[in-house]
């Protein structure tokens, strides 16, 4: 078994090396890596890169940390002092995900609650600033979020504070959600969280009404490994019941602000879970404002990235669905994929798109087709021959189009969608069965797999 040593133990050498020998901090750090490697010690747990004190050899980390539990101690509300120590403890988690569990493990993030929690009225500098250390330290380490931490954050958040302080805040909560799923459902029980929440969509700042938007996306996310059942579709529904229809009237409000229009369309399609939902957006005007977003913004990545994905959300109910290509989204996107089919993201949920507004519905399926997409689907899947998803989506366009409009295959097969599909097939197997389905329905010729056959007769005998 390999020998270890504590990061106590690492940073004392170190220091001893530079206040005893005085060497440098390089030469202080190097020597003592070799010291303990000569010995057969194992490093892989220690942090070597910590910045130092020149003078006094202690890690500045430890210093800050401890003189904030000093200032504390001492009721020295110094706001110079506080800033600059909260500074350097954002500065050094910035470096790694082993910097922010020690600076954890120092107590730094618990002091930094405990200074949130405080009956002290906080200079709004120093309170920023310990929000942002906050975030520092919990980033890709959510575990040391706590009931106390959701108390505290609500707290502030109550006050409705200036957009600076309420995005860290929410930024604080975000970081909380992503790898784990106790935290999410923690925060969305919590009886205030949504009433607190909700008036923020209220305000007139694009930053608070994005981070709004982002705390509920993460809410319903399902990343955590450690969790065999999450509730992403319940928050959801949660979520949605109490904001989908505020969420998507701001549409209106913002629309010429394309970086809140688009978190918007997001969070509204990863809201969008039940099959009523779809109907909800559609009758705040949501379906409207999306194809005038897509005239207003034909140019915009992210405008049409997003309208696409939000359409194939709200194409579930299959009412909506009809409606979506009744108010004129077939040429629509017709044209957006003809104009941005170099670029494999876009182009990727563009096909998805069009082959979930014409799963088993022939009207749709028609409307489609009569804007010429069947040409640009082939040229798009043409130009990204090595990605499988725009491959396969392809594929399923094609099917999805053809299975009830029997009259559209000699047009697609005459464009040359058979060579691209056997390419496809051969290129991707893991997605022949994608491929095949839409080979078979065009007609073409396609070696189908006979998943099981009985090798011998059985015989069935009544006694």
């Amino acid at each position: 078994m390999a020998k270890v040593i504590t990061q106590e133990t690492f940073d004392d050498v170190v220091k001893e090396n530079i206040v005893e020998f005085s060497m440098s901090i390089e030469e202080a750090r190097e020597e003592t890596i070799k010291q303990f490697e000569a010995q057969g010690i194992h490093l892989g747990n220690i942090i070597k890169d910590l910045n130092v004190n020149s003078s006094t050899g202690v890690p500045l980390l430890n210093e800050s940390v401890d003189e904030l539990k000093r200032l504390a101690e001492t009721n020295d509300a110094d706001t110079e002092k506080i800033c600059q120590h909260l500074a350097v403890i954002v500065e050094e988690c910035k470096q790694s995900v082993p910097h922010r569990v020690l600076a954890a493990k120092l107590g730094a993030y618990e002091h930094i609650v405990k200074r949130l929690n405080s009956e002290e009225k906080l200079d709004e500098e120093v309170l920023l600033k310990l929000l942002t250390a906050a975030n520092a330290i919990i980033n890709k380490q959510p575990d040391v979020f706590c009931h106390e931490s959701l108390a505290v954050a609500l707290k502030h958040l109550k006050t409705a504070p200036d957009a600076k302080v309420t995005c860290e805040l929410l930024k604080w909560l975000q970081k909380a959600c992503i790898l784990h799923e106790m935290n999410r459902q923690t925060i969305m029980e919590e009886n205030l969280t949504i009433p607190t929440l909700k008036p923020f969509l209220g305000r007139t700042e694009p930053e608070v009404i994005r981070n709004t938007c982002a705390l509920f996306r993460y809410l319903i996310l399902d990343d955590d490994i450690r969790v065999e059942f999450g509730k992403a579709h319940e928050h959801a529904r949660q979520l949605a019941a109490e904001a989908l229809t505020e969420i998507t009237q701001l549409l209106t409000k913002f629309k010429s602000d394309p970086d809140t229009l688009s978190d918007l369309m997001l969070t509204i399609a990863s809201l969008t879970v039940r099959n009523e939902l779809c109907q909800t957006v559609e009758e705040a005007g949501g379906l409207k404002f999306i194809l005038d977003a897509m005239v207003e913004f034909p140019e915009s990545m992210k405008i049409i990235r997003e309208a696409c994905k939000l359409l194939k959300a709200l194409a579930g109910n299959d009412t909506v669905k009809q409606h979506i290509v009744q108010c004129g989204a077939a040429p629509l996107l017709e044209s957006a994929l003809n104009r941005h089919k170099d670029n494999e993201t876009f182009a990727r949920h563009a096909l998805a798109c069009i082959s979930t507004l014409a799963l088993r519905d022939p009207a749709n399926s028609r409307a489609l087709f009569e804007t010429g997409i069947s040409e640009t689907i082939i040229q798009t899947m043409k130009i990204h021959p090595t990605s499988k998803i725009i491959q396969r989506n392809g594929a399923w366009a094609v099917r999805n189009m053809v299975s009830r409009s029997r009259d559209q295959c000699d047009t697609f097969v005459a464009q040359g969608i058979e060579d691209v599909l056997n390419q496809a097939l051969t290129d991707h197997p893991s997605i022949a069965h994608d491929v095949k389905s839409a080979l078979r329905d065009l007609g073409c010729k396609v070696h189908l797999n006979e998943e099981w056959k009985a090798t011998s007769e059985i015989q069935i005998k009544n006694d």
